[in-house]
């Protein structure tokens, strides 16, 4: 709560008051006659003192109940001001509540380790660099998303839609990506499914490096149930 500061001079020709968190409220006569607070630390409201100055006993009560509110509201001001700029701090392990997208500032570079966005929309949302071990993505909706550089390992990303997902330098390694659909994902760089599950997954038009297409192929099979492809035929099996 605001600490109030009133004072009023012998002949009521200066009226000030303030509050702890610096307002000032005078009508001074050396202040214009305007009500609008100064850029500096110490934000002064004027008005004329013509305008302002107690006639009697009532007036001066109501003059003294108006720069009150004055300062109160100046006060309610700078304390919804803090409470704007708080809300743009968020714990990341708080944002995963609730459903949509998140902000990219609590899940790219982050240690997510085991969290669950299973059943989510995640559409182009940004994991980049992030760690993902055993974090569940069953179901989930990821659409243009980036794991680029993200470490997967175990993860489980069966039955989502990773359609155009960048996963380019990441590690898969014995992530459940079974009836997944990957079309058109990038796997470029040192992007490695080893240990993988990769039963029904559709991986139709995705760029594989040969030595992972040979590993993926040796493992390969069952049908994707969304897009009725044979695992094998997106990766072009012999």
């Amino acid at each position: 709560m605001a600490h109030l500061n009133v004072s009023f001079s012998a002949h009521n020709e200066i009226v000030t008051i303030s509050t702890s968190r610096r307002w000032l409220i005078s009508t001074s006569p050396s202040l214009p006659n305007s009500l609008s607070p100064s850029p500096t630390p110490t934000s002064i409201l004027a008005v004329s003192p013509a305008t302002l100055r107690p006639r009697n006993r009532s007036h001066t009560s109501l003059l003294q109940t108006l720069l009150l509110l004055l300062a109160e509201s100046a006060a309610r001001t700078s304390a919804l001001a803090l409470l704007s700029a708080s809300l743009f701090f968020v714990d990341p392990a708080l944002a995963f509540k609730g459903g949509g997208p998140y902000g990219s500032e609590v899940t790219r570079g982050q240690d997510l380790t085991g969290k669950d966005f299973s059943g989510k929309s995640l559409i182009k949302q940004d994991f980049k660099t992030s760690i993902l071990r055993q974090a569940n993505f069953k179901g989930a909706k990821l659409l243009g998303a980036s794991f680029f550089d993200a470490d997967l390992t175990g993860a489980n990303l069966s039955d989502a839609d990773l359609r155009g997902a960048d996963f380019s330098l990441a590690n898969v390694t014995k992530a459940n990506l079974s009836n997944a659909n990957l079309e058109g994902a990038l796997a470029t760089g040192n992007t490695s499914f080893k240990g993988s599950i990769i039963t029904g997954a559709d991986f139709t038009d995705v760029p594989l490096r040969d030595d992972q297409l040979e590993y993926l192929c040796k493992v390969a099979d069952g049908v994707n149930p969304t897009t009725g492809n044979a695992t094998r035929d997106t990766l072009f099996c012999k």
